[in-house]
């Protein structure tokens, strides 16, 4: 049964509250179209060529900035899978336990088979106390969703949606064609409007339509570019923009590059291995979400240690950084060029180090 009182109350109204960006973005949309189609295209251009071309092409870009629109706000945000979670007994030996070390000591022998590697600025397992579970790299609680978000980027009240794993790329592709989208006006009604400040059109209802579509367009464009650069540099850095502005924090300690395997890898853990998908708001994004392949710098001393006999390993180690870390299938993949290691000597280190995470290993040791 549905809880019900003031409260409940409450979280209805702050639900239909947080829709009102996405609303006023639909009504500037539908605007736009009324401006653009009907007094801009069909009322005043006159050559039937260019009215062809024009609506042709203005609902070309139309179609895909709804589609990716649509996408990222009704995505849902990917949560961390059932292994992260505490079980009953867990959470009971967890809370038995004094907060300090006591506490990290249960986190530590939890989390031990698990595929995490960053840490909180103090170096202790990253946990989140409202969701009960060991934070997979990359995820962070969001408190509108006041869930734990795979890879979050941010909380977007212009989409009512938290941007992360699931839909990044929804993202990114929305903003490139609401971008292209405002462009497309701005060129289109540039004539037009120069023609309405030399007096150039009638004083008709579509003058008018025609100005302010060319004021919005080109601050909408002024302020998308920005926006849509960003999120490419970060997409180049493989960060989010949490990372941006607090870098990870792994064994070794903070690095800003940790999670960096070049610009085509870079490009290819967002966007997927098939060129021809990535243009198109479907989910392509490599992994599952809760592992992601590292290139560390500055690594712990500690973790370069490796077994007799493994000369070739260690080599390649001294070479090209790898993840410290067992890796999902998904993502493995990703490392098996020149800058990964052999995957012959990565299977024989496998076997002798086992499958849990060699820095919380470390910790358990010490």
């Amino acid at each position: 049964m549905a809880p019900s009182g003031p409260s409940s109350v409450r979280r209805r109204c702050r639900r239909c509250l947080y829709w009102i960006p996405v609303l006023f973005i639909s009504i500037i949309v539908c605007w736009s179209y009324y401006a653009c189609v009907i007094q801009l295209c069909i009322v005043t251009m006159e050559n039937i060529g260019e009215k062809i071309l024009c609506l042709i092409a203005y609902h070309f870009f139309l179609l895909l900035f709804v589609w990716s629109y649509w996408k990222t706000i009704f995505t849902l945000p990917m949560n961390p899978a059932k292994e992260f979670h505490l079980s009953y007994s867990d959470k009971e030996l967890l809370e038995r336990e004094p907060r300090g070390e006591s506490q990290q000591d249960v986190l530590r022998r939890m989390a031990k088979d698990l595929p995490v590697y960053t840490r909180t600025m103090s170096g202790a397992i990253r946990y989140c106390d409202r969701c009960q579970l060991v934070k997979p790299d990359r995820c962070h609680h969001c408190s509108v969703c006041d869930k734990c978000i795979l890879k979050m980027d941010h909380h977007c009240p212009w989409v009512n949606n938290c941007v992360g794993f699931s839909n990044y790329k929804f993202f990114l592709l929305f903003l490139a064609y609401s971008l292209l989208y405002c462009l497309f006006i701005v060129a289109t009604d540039l004539q037009y409007f120069i023609k309405f400040w030399t007096n150039g059109l009638p004083d008709t209802q579509a003058k008018f339509h025609i100005m302010f579509l060319f004021f919005a367009a080109a601050m909408f464009s002024v302020s998308l570019s920005s926006l849509f650069g960003y999120h490419c540099w970060l997409v180049c850095k493989n960060r989010s923009t949490l990372e941006a502005f607090r870098a990870p924090v792994f064994r070794h300690g903070t690095d800003k590059n940790g999670f960096s395997l070049g610009f085509s890898k870079n490009l290819r853990q967002v966007f997927g291995d098939e060129q021809k998908y990535w243009l198109l708001p479907v989910f392509t994004s490599l992994g599952d979400g809760c592992s992601f392949p590292t290139c560390l710098v500055n690594q712990d001393p500690e973790q370069a240690s490796t077994p007799t006999g493994a000369n070739t390993a260690t080599k390649s180690i001294e070479n090209n950084p790898f993840p410290a870390k067992p890796l999902r299938e998904s993502q493995s993949h990703l490392l098996t060029d020149s800058q990964s290691w052999n995957e012959n000597n990565g299977n024989s280190e496998k076997g002798k180090l086992g499958m849990s995470n060699p820095g919380l290993t470390i910790e358990n040791e010490t």
